[in-house]
């Protein structure tokens, strides 16, 4: 019996080359053209952008950060926000936005989660 081809994988589905390609922040936003969304344990929907900018340090003229923005629950506008600390500062534009998208999206839930609880401890 000859060999077959194996059968294509359904319409969708990640192809080998494919899996794995979006585990990072900068992963996600190449491969899907958007931001990822995250669901707060504060039960707001938020995405993420990375934010980029100059200091006065020469050696390091560029920190980066998160911003969280917070949707509302209708999906229709943003309503507000949250952001991290700056997380890096890097000799070039390029190098802290390689930096940055480097995160996994497991660390930028974290760090999300992290805005939540300083958002909370500063209201409380």
């Amino acid at each position: 019996m000859p060999d077959t081809p194996p059968s294509p994988e359904p319409s969708g589905a990640p192809t080998g080359s494919e899996i794995g390609v979006d585990t990072t922040l900068g992963g996600y936003l190449a491969y899907h053209n958007r931001p990822p969304a995250f669901h707060g344990t504060d039960g707001h929907p938020y995405t993420v952008s990375m934010e980029v900018e100059q200091t006065p340090n020469p050696l390091a003229p560029f920190s980066g950060y998160l911003v969280f923005p917070r949707w509302a629950e209708t999906g229709a506008g943003i309503v507000g926000h949250l952001e991290t600390p700056i997380l890096l500062e890097e000799a070039s534009r390029g190098e802290l936005e390689a930096s940055l998208g480097a995160l996994t999206l497991m660390e930028v839930q974290a760090l999300l989660e992290e805005a939540i609880q300083r958002q909370r401890q500063e209201t409380d």
